[in-house]
Parts: C-alpha cells; structure tokens; sequence
C-alpha cells in the first residue's frame, strides 16, 4: 500500500516499510524510545524491525516518507476480537519527526493505518496514549472517539 499526500506541505508517501528503510527509520525510533523515556537493547530493535517485515508477524510498520527522508512512522498489530467476527488494529506506535509535526504527518499515518486495517477485514482500530502527551491528544480527538476505558498492565 502506498498513499500520496500533497495535504502536508511537500510530496509525502506512505507505505510499508522494507529493509532498505531500516537505517532512515532508525534515528526516529531511537526519538519515540527517548520520547518515552524508554532504553531498548539494539538487539531487540533489530527484533523488531525485522518482525514488522515478517509476514508471517501480526506485526506491521509504515513509514512516512518526503523523498528518501522518513519524517513519521506508525506500527500496528492486528488481532482476533473477544467480541467480534472481524479483526481489530491496535496501534501501537505512532511518531512523527519534530520537523514534520503540524504538517498533517501523524494524521496521514494514522489514515493510512486505518486503511491498512479495513483492507484486511477490521473493523476496529485503537490505541493508547500517555495522559501527559496533551499534543498527541490534540490530534486523536480531531480523527477518533475518546473512551472511557484506563489501561492496567501488569510485567510477567
């Protein structure tokens, strides 16, 4: 899949990521990881790229594109449903370059995973956010329903 969007001041494509993408996404990762106050091995990075490029993962990574320079990225997982026949899409991670926020990037990707998701039969997309991430939040209500639902977690 790949979507053009003149919407973000510039040529923008989105598509699936491949391998050729990893050492551009790579620096924006490492952003998100920052971003969230979270240190990851490179081991499981490199996990976690190559899963995102397995089909045989429910994992899955799009990167936002102006040229050869990824200014965004979003990954995605989808899965059964408890209450449905159709699949959900959780997304997991959505970051865009701080250069490029503003420019309709985290919407577009966000679209683009929607579209992703209802090519392979869902009918739901979620996600979560931080409550401190008022600017995230900002974006969300302009394109999805706020829930009422609190995330518990629980390390195993």
């Amino acid at each position: 899949m790949v979507l053009n969007n003149n919407d973000v001041g510039g040529m923008m494509q989105i598509s699936a990521a491949t391998e050729n993408d990893k050492a551009a996404w790579l620096p924006l990762w490492r952003a998100y990881l920052d971003f969230y106050k979270q240190a990851l091995d490179d081991d499981i990075t490199d996990l976690t790229f190559a899963r995102a490029l397995d089909d045989g993962e429910s994992l899955n990574l799009l990167v936002a594109k102006e040229g050869d320079t990824v200014i965004g990225f979003a990954t995605y997982v989808m899965h059964r449903s408890s209450w449905a026949r159709a699949w959900y899409c959780y997304l997991e991670d959505l970051f865009v370059d701080e250069a490029g926020r503003g420019k309709g990037v985290g919407k577009a990707l966000i679209a683009a995973v929607a579209e992703a998701a209802r090519q392979k039969g869902a009918e739901r997309l979620y996600w979560v956010t931080d409550e401190a991430n008022t600017t995230a939040q900002a974006l969300y209500e302009k394109v999805a329903t706020k829930t009422d639902f609190i995330q518990f977690r629980r390390d195993l």
